[in-house]
């Protein structure tokens, strides 16, 4: 493996036409990508792009010009010669790409299998000397060595810090997600099945996280909605997940009318076309927040334990609430290992308010011009 040092960069050959980047992480993770994506797709003028993502995470990037082909890793069923059989299908795809260059953009070991079994004659990966298992470095031919600088992208930076050791990068960090017009279509049925065609507005709230040390309490999301409706008689359409479906309706059936349960009636691609008509995304830190800002909605993302200044959405439409506790973000799943954040419980309904008032505040009069 060559190592790029932080002091150093390497020019890709002029004869560089088939990228592919493997982003294997979560949803969010994979929202942050789009800068890199369209990075790559500039600096290589008349390149074909393609990106590798787990299973069921692809939809969100089928609509996206920049991408020419979307690779989603599965996991296949049936006995062993079956999934057997089910990779090396999958892996004759790939070599048959003929990628010039594979970047794998984390540090999992599927990845690393994936970039070697590519068979690109460039394969490039982040390049840590210590914590890794030997052998990852081995299937690279090239590792980057990006040094403990902090770099004011945020989570836009865990991708492009690779790729700008390799002469690729870019000023334009915002994420953004494509919604297709099939995607809008399905949206519209979705809406009149759920008899909320003729609504012209509404906000969408996601109060779930995979992650139960991130999300704040039922009631003050029942309290929340009750208070948003009387403030501002808007729908609230809730989002979720299938496993969430149940959880959401316990919110609505404690709600007034005109609160929907939207948990797990869509796709991911379906969710982002939902999550772009929302007059306003207001969540806890889970993956439907980078979803909502990346199609250009505005957003409101309660934080507990993780770092918003590491992966909140960028720009003055987004806004973050978090506890006035000195400990956070501690980036802990919970306080003592009690699976519990105490900052999050701390958190009241009147700390909310003020952010959504704001919030709301700037986006009514696009909804109700004033007219002289």
């Amino acid at each position: 493996m060559r190592i790029i040092d932080p002091s150093s960069m390497f020019k890709l050959p002029d004869s560089v036409r088939k990228v592919l980047l493997i982003q294997l992480g979560d949803i969010g993770d994979v929202v942050w990508t789009t800068p890199s994506i369209r990075a790559v797709k500039n600096s290589l003028p008349g390149s074909k792009v393609s990106v590798m993502v787990k299973d069921g995470f692809g939809g969100l990037l089928e609509a996206d010009p920049s991408i020419d082909q979307v690779f989603e890793v599965k996991s296949y069923r049936g006995n062993l010669f079956q999934q057997a059989a089910g990779q090396l299908s999958f892996i004759r795809e790939l070599r048959a790409q003929h990628f010039d260059v594979v970047v794998d953009l984390r540090l999992g070991d599927r990845g690393a299998f994936m970039a070697f079994a590519a068979g690109a004659p460039m394969r490039v990966t982040l390049y840590y000397p210590e914590n890794l298992p030997f052998w990852r470095n081995y299937l690279f031919t090239h590792g980057a060595s990006v040094g403990p600088t902090v770099h004011p992208n945020g989570a836009a930076e865990q991708s492009l810090r690779i790729l700008r050791k390799i002469g690729i990068d870019t000023d334009d960090i915002t994420p953004g997600l494509w919604v297709a017009d099939s995607v809008k279509g399905r949206i519209r049925e979705l809406l009149i099945r759920e008899k909320v065609d003729g609504l012209k507005y509404w906000i969408t709230v996601n109060p779930f996280s995979r992650w139960p040390h991130k999300e704040w309490d039922t009631l003050k999301w029942i309290e929340v909605i009750h208070w948003m409706k009387r403030e501002y008689a808007i729908p609230v359409l809730i989002v979720g997940s299938r496993e969430e479906q149940a959880k959401a309706e316990d919110i609505r059936r404690h709600c007034d009318s005109g609160t929907f349960n939207f948990a797990g009636l869509t796709t991911l691609a379906e969710l982002a076309g939902l999550l772009s008509q929302s007059m306003l995304h207001i969540g806890v830190d889970s993956a439907a927040p980078h979803i909502a800002a990346s199609t250009g909605t505005p957003t409101i993302t309660i934080y507990g334990p993780s770092s918003w200044k590491e992966w909140a959405p960028v720009g003055k439409s987004h806004r973050v609430v978090v506890s006035n506790m000195d400990c956070v973000p501690c980036h802990l799943k919970g306080c003592d290992g009690s699976g519990r954040s105490r900052c999050l419980e701390a958190l009241t309904v009147d700390q909310v308010k003020p952010v959504i008032r704001e919030a709301m505040e700037e986006r009514l009069p696009k909804i109700h011009p004033i007219v002289d």
